[in-house]
């Protein structure tokens, strides 16, 4: 049979790694591809459960795919192939109503009154055929649909059956909450930051994004070379997050702290100015931030006998608790453009949304 020839896509050239003697996270290695025996799933389950209790964050490996450089060529053509005047067509709408899909544009928010950002970002819907896309995508829409549903089945899916697992419910109890055809915006997302000034640098103190949680379940970020990803220990120090090439970096979010009743936290982290030996080069990522689907409440899975051995924590009464949908729009929408007051944590600003608290590390 003849070879399916795929479109032609310049090649995306990463920073070499760094070679920089740097403090690095211990993060746990889940082997996925061990889910496909009982025996498999018992053992990982005790692994992923230490490592969300532990640090929070944790690498994927054997998960199968093999289209990782082509997918980070892909990731970059939002940016390098579509010219401004297109990218304003396809921007978000999200100071409107809340959606993130499209464009979210260089210097859309800003550092402590001071220095906009320098990322810019493209959001694709799990379904790619919810929105247009730029003409440059429309050939690609295949191999990126097709990324999505290999994060989400063969990533996601074994991710959701083992935190269930340790929480001694049914294997299907979280997928069940995550379903592909749902209402939601579960989604792929490719987001690219570039160099900023020594003044920039200055002013900010080197943080390109302040330290936060994410809003969703779970982030799944496909590992680069480019040293910037740091996260804050349970010690309250920062620590890089090392690139191990086709890994999949994993983290829980603020969704899954919600149904976990404070079980598993979503952990804190932030970007930084690059390791020295990589300040010249740019910084692309390859995302998939999971959500419940939208219709799901944000209370805690009281039916887990380990919820109710542990106790539950949770972050506003069950009556109050947003749905996914309320929650998501609510954090979409303030990001970049809520005025944070100081916290009672030296470096922490705050903010309340649902009425709750989210905070913001500086």
């Amino acid at each position: 049979m003849p070879s399916i020839s795929l479109p032609y896509v310049p090649h995306y050239v990463a920073a070499p790694p760094t070679k920089e003697n740097l403090e690095y996270a211990d993060l746990a290695i889940i082997d996925i591809s061990k889910a496909s025996s009982e025996e498999g799933r018992a053992a990982l389950t005790i692994e992923l459960r230490e490592a969300l209790l532990n640090l929070g964050f944790f690498y994927i490996v054997n998960h199968i795919s093999t289209q990782t450089a082509r997918m980070f060529d892909i990731a970059d053509v939002p940016f390098s192939a579509v010219a401004d005047s297109e990218k304003q067509i396809y921007a978000s709408t999200r100071k409107q109503n809340g959606l993130l899909q499209g464009y979210t544009s260089v210097q859309y928010a800003d550092n402590d009154d001071r220095v906009r950002d320098q990322l810019e970002q493209y959001c694709i819907n799990r379904d790619v055929t919810k929105r247009r896309h730029p003409e440059a995508l429309v050939p690609l829409l295949p191999e990126i649909q097709e990324f999505s549903n290999h994060n989400y089945f063969n990533v996601l899916h074994p991710i959701l059956r083992l935190i269930a697992r340790s929480l001694e419910l049914p294997e299907d109890t979280l997928v069940n909450k995550h379903v592909s055809d749902a209402v939601g915006e579960t989604s792929v997302r490719f987001i690219k930051y570039y160099p900023r000034t020594e003044e920039e640098e200055a002013k900010t103190k080197n943080v390109w994004l302040k330290g936060h949680t994410d809003f969703g379940s779970i982030t799944i970020l496909w590992s680069q070379p480019v040293a910037a990803l740091q996260i804050q220990t349970r010690e309250g120090e920062w620590r890089w997050i090392r690139h191990m090439e086709n890994a999949l970096v994993v983290n829980a979010g603020d969704a899954m702290d919600f149904l976990t009743g404070g079980y598993y936290k979503g952990t804190i982290h932030r970007v930084v100015q690059p390791a020295v030996d990589q300040r010249n080069y740019t910084r692309l990522g390859a995302f998939y931030f999971a959500m419940p689907n939208d219709d799901i409440k944000l209370v805690p899975m009281v039916e887990s006998p380990v919820l109710q051995r542990v106790g539950i924590q949770r972050r506003c009464e069950d009556s109050e608790a947003p749905m996914m949908e309320h929650w998501r729009i609510a954090r979409t929408m303030a990001y970049g453009l809520s005025k944070l007051k100081s916290g009672k944590e030296k470096g922490v600003e705050e903010e309340i949304i649902h009425g709750v608290i989210i905070k913001h590390y500086n």
